[in-house]
């Protein structure tokens, strides 16, 4: 991790930066629909009922000890019999700028596959108390459920920074975006909300794009939707949620006449 202090020093700015991430994103999303437009929002309820308060402590909770094992990275990578493997690089004109706009997309399809088989992986009956058993707890998520895992699935879960530190050449400004982004959508993924159109999950182009409906269906039943951006690998492995399309058009639906009432009341 190039950054201009030393290891420990870095330590602190990741886990400083992981609760900065979490409560920018996570917190402006629970205050939003949760609190400001409780039971007067723009959009539908995914899951009808509400987390309770101890859903909302536990989630906080174990975020907090997962952000303790993000920050242990950089003893990691700067470690220096690891360190002249790694493929972060300094200066960003060490490689010409169409490698570097292409790089973070790549990131997501690399963190995609790399989520969708690792969280298959966890779900095995001999592997999900062990790992990710913490995470289902949260069984009508929020936004803080969006780093709920316990200690092995925070490791599983940091795991792609490493991956990406050793297979092809990333920027600190990859990374930084790379997390930004990540923390954006996954707390999306855990909203409780759907804010993408009706339609959106049957459009040409955007059905391939992961929605929280579809994640919301997987910590309600269980299984299927194992993808974290995208829905290409649950399709082309067949473990899409059967009943996925239908949900989402049912809570689009709850979108529409939301808004319908709303007018009429204002008018």
């Amino acid at each position: 991790m190039l950054l201009p202090f030393d290891t420990w020093g870095q330590v602190l700015f990741v886990f400083i930066l992981s609760v900065i991430r979490y409560i920018i994103f996570g917190g402006s999303a629970f205050l939003f629909f949760y609190v400001i437009l409780k039971n007067k929002s723009l959009f539908a309820k995914i899951q009808k009922k509400w987390p309770s308060k101890a859903d909302y402590y536990r989630e906080i909770f174990y975020s907090f000890i997962t952000f303790i094992i993000f920050a242990a990275t950089p003893l990691v990578l700067n470690n220096p019999t690891i360190k002249p493997f790694t493929t972060i690089y300094k200066d960003i004109h060490d490689y010409n700028m169409l490698y570097f706009w292409l790089v973070f997309p790549l990131m997501l399809i690399v963190h995609d596959t790399y989520f969708y088989w690792a969280h298959r992986i966890m779900h095995h009956p001999k592997l999900f108390t062990f790992f990710h058993v913490v995470h289902h707890k949260s069984t009508n998520p929020s936004p803080w459920a969006s780093f709920s895992f316990q200690p092995t699935e925070a490791f599983m879960e940091s795991a792609i920074i490493y991956i990406f530190a050793f297979s092809f050449p990333v920027h600190l400004i990859h990374i930084l975006s790379f997390l930004v982004f990540m923390t954006i959508y996954n707390v999306y993924g855990h909203l409780g909300f759907e804010i993408f159109p009706k339609g959106f999950n049957r459009h040409w182009f955007f059905k391939w794009f992961n929605t929280s409906v579809n994640h919301n269906m997987h910590h309600q039943y269980f299984k299927g939707n194992y993808g974290l951006y995208f829905t290409f690998w649950d399709r082309l492995m067949k473990t899409l949620h059967t009943e996925y399309d239908t949900r989402f058009e049912e809570v689009g639906n709850d979108n529409i006449q939301i808004r319908k009432a709303r007018k009429q009341h204002a008018a």
